[in-house]
């Protein structure tokens, strides 16, 4: 009987890792298309940001334009294939999440977003895998779950009875 109570116990808490594990990776998804690389993807107001994309294919031109830093032109970069652009991130431009759109010949169209800060960054950076705070809410939510596992398995051996605790 204890086995079997064990059992239950390591299912509800395998089941809520689980949960947690599968929404997470449903909402932490890329913030952007692959094709877009943006560096820094944390700017400051006054800082250069380089834009590259792959998704032009063999073109060898494309336009860009930035939320906070206007329309800039993608030109053949370092390597085949790669068009690299660049604009700057005017001073005295706001805090948050800006996007990106990239246009190349024929129909292609991609969007990235980058963040602009002032000073260093607190709270949580973005590394690529979602906004910050959807990844603060996904933890929240997986730590609910794996504490009201445990409380089923404490509540059910709790109530097993005096000769089954052995």
């Amino acid at each position: 009987m204890r086995i079997k109570s064990v059992g239950t116990g390591i299912g509800l808490v395998l089941g809520a890792v689980c949960l947690s594990s599968s929404a997470a990776a449903a909402a932490s998804g890329p913030t952007g298309d692959p094709g877009i690389h943006i560096s820094p993807r944390h700017a400051a107001p006054g800082s250069t940001v380089t834009v590259s994309t792959t998704a032009c294919g063999a073109e060898t031109y494309g336009k860009g334009e930035s939320e906070a830093g206007g329309k800039f032109h993608l030109l053949p970069g370092d390597r085949e294939g790669v068009l690299t652009g660049e604009f700057k991130v005017p001073g005295g431009t706001e805090a948050g999440g800006y996007t990106v759109t990239l246009k190349c010949p024929p129909r292609v169209k991609i969007t990235g977003e980058y963040w602009v800060g002032t000073g260093n960054p607190s709270g949580a950076i973005d590394a690529g895998f979602g906004a910050a705070n959807v990844r603060g809410t996904q933890l929240a939510l997986g730590t609910v779950l794996l504490a009201g596992a445990a409380a089923g398995v404490a509540i059910k051996m709790r109530r097993r009875p005096a000769g089954a605790r052995t």
